[in-house]
């Protein structure tokens, strides 16, 4: 059946999405501690530590919740959660230039990181509900609204790096939908485009005749493939025109991305010295609180983008993998949960939460060791923050959730 109505709860406990989780969560905390004390901002470890306990309550809440509550409400979650987002470019206060917080007290609470799994929801909910087989560009471009009003509202604050997971879930989820692969080629072939703009105007115009041969090639439609053609270009000369008239200092980041020795003092300070802390570790590490990047404090913000540099210096290669492996074991887990269910609504929900904690690993990661630039997404369950922090407790919750109900779907 598509809408699970089961009330009654499995007793038994999915421990292979609980104890990496738990995992995860300890060692952020000792990675945050290690950052911070000794210094004026040991507070954040304190406010994590209360952030920690209530996402845990917010977890097993989330696990007694009712299993029709999720899919009835889904739509007025996603509305509450795009009124804050309006809301928060009117009343929010500016952090680092990014006017997407509410101040409570000492504390900050971002809309963006709640409104991720308010739009799984209510993408899930869409998809499993909708009739069609997401075959035909309408059908695509109908749930593409419900990522996109969200997304707009993200770049206005603005707020690229929580804007680009949205679009990462969204892959995910209508592939798991059915959708066909030169659909989701189409989709992301403006996104190629405006990258490989901002290289070289050669590149991208190579890219656009390239993706539309194999639309054409794929689908024997030339009217479509003219437009997308039509598209790719239109994209390419925008971007590569608005990334001539960028600021100096924001086109100095995508050079230093290509090479971060040419701004070792500014720019580049942070993956490169990220980039030290790393190697510095080794195989097993300089010792817990003994890393000298990380007491030294060289890495800035070290806290939070930068948090996985922190057990990789004081553990090395064997602490770092560790990490990995954990992480490994939840989305491996997700996908095996998602595959089982048999509600199409609770494994649209599942996949959209494992597609959007792979993508900060992903991300987060790859800053870390400079092979993405730096667009400021925190890693699940180890970086400060309340915000994504609960979301991610949140969606925990769900996983857990979902997997009680395997038993009754059978």
């Amino acid at each position: 059946m598509d809408i699970s109505l089961i009330t009654r709860r499995n007793k038994k406990i999915d421990f292979f999405i609980l104890l990496p989780t738990l995992a995860l969560i300890g060692i952020g905390l000792a990675a945050l501690y290690s950052a911070t004390h000794g210094a004026s901002v040991f507070l954040k470890f304190q406010k994590q530590a209360f952030w920690v306990v209530l996402g845990i309550l917010l977890m097993v809440a989330v696990y007694f919740t009712s299993a029709r509550f999720f899919h009835y409400s889904a739509y007025l979650v996603y509305t509450g959660a795009l009124l804050l987002l309006g809301a928060v470019l009117i009343f929010g206060e500016s952090i680092s230039g990014s006017v997407g917080w509410f101040g409570i007290g000492s504390y900050g609470v971002q809309p963006s990181e709640f409104a991720k799994l308010a739009t799984i929801l209510a993408l899930a909910r869409y998809l499993s509900d909708s009739t069609t087989s997401l075959q035909s560009i309408p059908d695509i471009l109908k749930s593409l609204l419900i990522v996109a009003v969200p997304w707009a509202l993200i770049l206005l604050q603005p707020d690229f790096g929580t804007g680009i997971v949205y679009w990462g879930i969204y892959l995910a989820m209508i592939f798991w939908a059915g959708a066909e692969m030169i659909l989701l080629l189409t989709i992301v072939s403006p996104v190629i485009v405006a990258v490989l703009s901002i290289l070289n105007i050669w590149w991208f115009l190579a890219a656009a005749v390239i993706i539309v041969g194999i639309f054409y090639i794929s689908k024997r439609k030339l009217g479509l493939a003219l437009m997308f053609l039509s598209v790719n270009l239109a994209v390419g000369f925008t971007v590569q025109y608005a990334y001539e008239q960028l600021p100096e200092y924001q086109r100095e980041r995508v050079a230093v991305y290509l090479d971060p020795t040419r701004a070792p003092q500014t720019a580049g300070y942070n993956v490169l010295q990220s980039k030290v802390a790393i190697g510095s570790g080794g195989v097993t590490g300089r010792g817990y609180l003994e890393g000298s990047q990380t007491q030294l404090r060289f890495v800035p913000e070290q806290w939070t983008d930068f948090i996985y540099c922190v057990p990789a210096e004081e553990f090395g290669f064997i602490g770092a993998s560790t990490i990995l492996l954990l992480y490994l074991l939840l989305l491996l887990r997700g996908l095996y949960i998602a595959r089982k269910l048999e509600s199409r609504f609770s494994s649209l929900l599942v996949i959209g939460i494992v597609a959007m904690f792979a993508f900060h690993i992903f991300f987060n990661i790859g800053m870390t060791l400079g092979l993405i630039p730096v667009i400021g997404i925190p890693l699940p369950f180890m970086s400060y923050g309340g915000s994504f922090f609960l979301t991610s407790m949140l969606a925990i919750g769900l996983l857990l959730h979902a997997y009680s109900n395997l038993e009754y779907e059978a």
